[in-house]
């Protein structure tokens, strides 16, 4: 296969300041919220409970997890921990204790077993007859207690997203109910998990929820503890602190976006599409994101072990990235969440520089030296960046760009390795 010969446009780092409050001493907080929440007066001594852990790289997730364990047995509780993640690590639960082990979240880092099971058990009926399901061992359980992450979430826009709610229905409902709501799609985000967790709510020993608050630099910014009946009113709140919080890319239109690698613990959709802007669900947009006429992926993150879940929204990849697929883990996924599309595999090819030559050359009659090209980490990762000389001159012209973006070096040429690699 021959490659067209073009000039690619050089390449300049930079610094960009991203508005990021963090808790220095989180442990103490979450301490603090468990207290105030009245913890202690919602265990009865020797009492059973379960405490969820998702398959998400929320940050310092192990010692979160072990705070709360040491806060339930302090209260005279008997904790354990359950896998609360769909259908991930395969839909199995020896693949859903990897995924927590590849975390760093076992029994001896948090202190507590873990109890892994895809068994659930049937709690109702939503209006529209579709049954709910959770986990068996939560159900057995004295008290159950929903730790989470609150964040913008890949699929769907909404006033829930990401967070507790979801947690309960979906980490919850194990494959089952995964399935249920994905199949609905956009009725199942907007209308069914909703309902779907408030009946939980009643059925479950739900006692508590912990909400997590990450700022954009994957830090924890904001813990809440919250009572079963504030859940959904206090997710609300947290949710449109996480977007106020949420790193973007500071340029509307881009014609090459570089993103060097996808993975499951980066974002549930493999890349944030808050952050790219692409949806695979009609109706769905996010504003603030850039449009973008080409987004090539390098290569899958060493923590997704092979999950390639959000490959489908690029339009270029390469071969390494390619031979890396677990594709049984990337399909199970897809299909539990009923988008094919997320799990279709783009062109591909042998390395990073015929990646992006392709990308810039199908961009239509532009010059390639002056595209608009950005080139990040992955889109967890926003802090550093590389943008094109083009782009480079909009910041040096833009004062309001000035205040967020520094430069580390003038612009370069790119640099790649004998096999055509991009310089990591």
């Amino acid at each position: 296969m021959s490659f067209p010969t073009i000039t690619l446009p050089r390449m300049a780092e930079m610094s960009q300041k991203i508005p990021s409050p963090k808790l220095d001493d989180f442990v103490s907080e979450i301490r603090r919220e468990l207290h105030k929440a009245g913890l202690k007066d919602r265990i009865k001594p020797g009492a059973k409970i379960a405490v969820t852990a998702g398959s998400r790289g929320v940050a310092q997730y192990a010692k979160i997890l072990a705070t709360v364990v040491d806060e339930v047995e302090k209260a005279g509780g008997e904790p354990f921990l359950i896998p609360a993640m769909g259908s991930h690590g395969g839909a199995t639960p020896e693949g859903q204790i990897e995924v927590l082990k590849s975390l760093g979240i076992t029994s001896e880092a948090v202190g507590a077993p873990i109890k892994a099971t895809m068994e659930v058990d049937f709690v109702g009926r939503l209006g529209n007859g579709n049954p709910v399901y959770v986990d068996r061992n939560a159900l057995k359980a004295d008290g159950i207690i929903v730790v989470g992450r609150v964040k913008p979430h890949t699929d769907f826009k909404g006033e829930i997203e990401s967070g507790l709610m979801k947690m309960i229905v979906i980490g919850l409902g194990k494959q089952k109910g995964a399935e249920m709501i994905h199949r609905f799609q956009s009725e199942g985000y907007h209308k069914l998990l909703p309902e779907a967790a408030r009946l939980i709510m009643k059925k479950a020993p739900i006692i508590l929820g912990l909400a997590v608050v990450e700022n954009a630099y994957h830090e924890i910014a904001v813990v809440k503890a919250i009572e079963p009946e504030s859940i959904e009113s206090k997710e609300v709140k947290l949710l449109e602190k996480a977007k106020a919080l949420l790193g973007r890319i500071p340029f509307k239109e881009i014609d090459v976006l570089i993103v060097e690698e996808i993975g499951k613990e980066i974002s549930g959709a493999g890349m944030d599409t808050n952050v790219v802007g692409r949806f695979w669900l009609p109706g769905e947009h996010e504003p603030l994101a850039p449009e973008i006429k080409r987004i090539v992926v390098l290569d899958l993150s060493e923590d997704t072990h092979g999950n390639a879940i959000g490959i489908g929204l690029a339009d270029i990849t390469t071969q390494r990235l390619v031979s890396k697929i677990d594709y049984p883990s990337t399909f199970v996924n897809a299909l539990t969440g009923g988008h094919p599309i997320v799990a279709k595999t783009p062109i591909f090819l042998p390395s990073d520089r015929d990646a992006i030559t392709i990308a810039l050359h199908t961009c239509g009659p532009i010059d390639p030296q002056e595209a608009r090209v950005v080139r990040i980490k992955n889109t967890q990762e926003l802090g550093r960046l590389w943008i094109s000389e083009s782009l480079y001159k909009t910041v040096k012209a833009d004062p309001e760009l000035q205040k967020r973006m520094v430069a580390i070096g003038e612009p370069r040429e790119m640099q790649f390795d004998i096999l055509g690699n991009l310089a990591r």
